[in-house]
């Protein structure tokens, strides 16, 4: 039987202290989590106080000579009007306003902009005049519709939706469903996809060719076209293939998820973290100011604080904001500098372009600022570099490495970027295959398989060869060309 024994040892251990532990977690930090941080921080800690920036302004002293020195100026015969405490300065009513918002018919443009599609179709259905009971049936339908804007109720449950208040039959609720069907945005309101694509093909003149085919297509076909079944298409059909090619150009003209063309989404804007600017010197690059809010220590209360046992509690809160202070300082240190290794390796690409991108990986960056690659990995995750070509996440700037005839490598974002410019430039009768185009890159230096061409063109979104010449087949067919 094991007896407890009580033995020392001697070794080494590391330990991260909660000052280490607070620097990584703000490392990592993205810049609006940051600035999250650091006002929870100004809340709860009252040795913190933010940098405000003032304009140097005039004393009071300065400004009462400056008013005495105009006033022995001024004609003394002039009356002078008192103003008392009991005046205000008038405002319009909102009411009275030309811009207000709350009258009858006026929208507000931001509101507009990031309203739901249940009030886009609501805000329609007011404008339409129906009567009483036809608005009410038609609230009951705009709420069984989803995000993508079909209706996902039957008319049945729409009519013991609105009872016992209304009783309506089937067949009326269908009346107040055209009338909603003929909405913005066009397809909204259908049942099925067929019922989507013919809302949207009837708004088209009926003059338009191969309409008649399109609408045998999305009432009867569209499963053969999901499946690109065209050969089967044409032969039930019974029409040609420049007939079908038309019809089938107006079917995909139609938006299969009419509903998301309207949703409530606010733009949302990256806050760059660093600056890069040229000059005659070189590419300079600067922390950018305002993404994180300047802190100090408040001196008035940091010499208050003595030995004394009742304050303990605010000498801990001060070594808390020593820490915090020194923990972005380090921060600013680590991302300013792994910004201009990072600009310096990628200065090509910033002058040139795409194409000039060098390969760079996380070891490359951490060898040049001497840090670790985990510090480097956390530095450059949802941190923002704004340049002259636009603003770039810094983990754009990382890339693998394909070998080159020089032997230097080569950037797969720079091959990328080749790859969209050979097919951009490439005659659309005769679109280049992957093998064409990896012989073409071989003949400009880079050595990649054809797989490899696929797989980045595939990354890019750009379609096949043949596909490519079906869709540039398809334009010059095309009623509207």
């Amino acid at each position: 039987m094991m007896k407890p024994t009580l033995q020392l040892r001697i070794g080494q251990q590391l330990t991260m202290t909660p000052q280490l532990q607070q620097a990584i977690r703000l490392l990592q930090l993205p810049t609006l989590e940051l600035q999250a941080q650091i006002q929870q921080a100004l809340e709860t800690n009252v040795m913190l106080e933010a940098v405000e920036d003032f304009e140097s302004t005039a004393s009071l002293e300065t400004l009462a000579d400056d008013d005495r020195g105009q006033g022995d100026a001024a004609d003394t015969d002039e009356p002078v009007v008192e103003i008392g405490d009991e005046w205000t300065e008038p405002t319009a009513a909102e009411s009275e306003t030309p811009w207000s918002g709350s009258g009858d018919g006026a929208r507000n443009f931001e509101d507009e902009a990031c309203e739901s599609l249940q009030d886009h179709l609501i805000w329609q259905l007011e404008l339409a005049h129906l009567p009483a009971t036809a608005m009410t049936i038609g609230r009951a339908l705009i709420d069984a519709i989803n995000d993508d804007g079909y209706l996902t109720e039957s008319l049945q449950a729409i009519a013991d939706t609105v009872a016992p208040e209304i009783r309506a039959s089937e067949a009326e609720i269908e009346v107040v469903l055209a009338t909603i069907q003929q909405f913005d945005p066009a397809g909204v309101a259908a049942r099925t996809v067929g019922e989507c694509v013919e809302l949207q093909l009837r708004q088209l003149d009926p003059a338009t060719p191969g309409l008649d085919a399109a609408f045998i297509l999305a009432h009867q076909h569209l499963e053969l076209v999901a499946d690109q079944q065209f050969s089967q298409l044409q032969r039930q059909m019974r029409c040609s293939g420049e007939e079908l090619d038309v019809a089938l150009a107006l079917v995909r003209s139609c938006h299969p998820r009419p509903g998301s063309t309207i949703q409530p989404v606010r733009t949302e804007y990256v806050v760059p973290d660093v600056y890069a600017r040229r000059s005659p010197q070189g590419w300079i690059v600067e922390l950018n100011p305002a993404s994180v809010p300047r802190l100090r220590l408040n001196e008035s209360y940091a010499g208050m604080i003595t030995r004394a046992a009742d304050h303990a509690v605010l000498r801990a809160k001060l070594q808390e904001a020593r820490w915090l202070l020194r923990s972005l300082e380090i921060r600013n240190d680590t991302m300013l500098r792994v910004a201009r290794s990072i600009v310096e390796r990628q200065s090509a690409f910033l002058d040139r372009g795409e194409e000039s991108m060098e390969p760079m990986i996380l070891r490359d960056v951490a060898e040049a600022v001497q840090m670790h690659e985990s510090t480097v990995s956390r530095v450059t995750t949802g941190k923002y570099l704004h340049t002259p070509r636009g603003v770039f996440e810094f983990r754009y700037f990382f890339s693998s490495q394909v070998p080159g005839d020089d032997g230097a490598g080569v950037s797969s974002t720079a091959i990328r970027a080749k790859i969209r410019k050979l097919v951009t430039q490439e005659s659309q009768a005769r679109p280049l295959s992957d093998s064409q185009i990896a012989e073409m890159l071989s003949t400009d230096g880079v050595q990649v398989a054809r797989r490899t061409v696929a797989k980045y063109r595939e990354g890019l979104g750009i379609p096949t060869s043949s596909e490519r010449r079906r869709i540039a087949t398809q334009k010059r067919s095309s009623p509207c060309n």
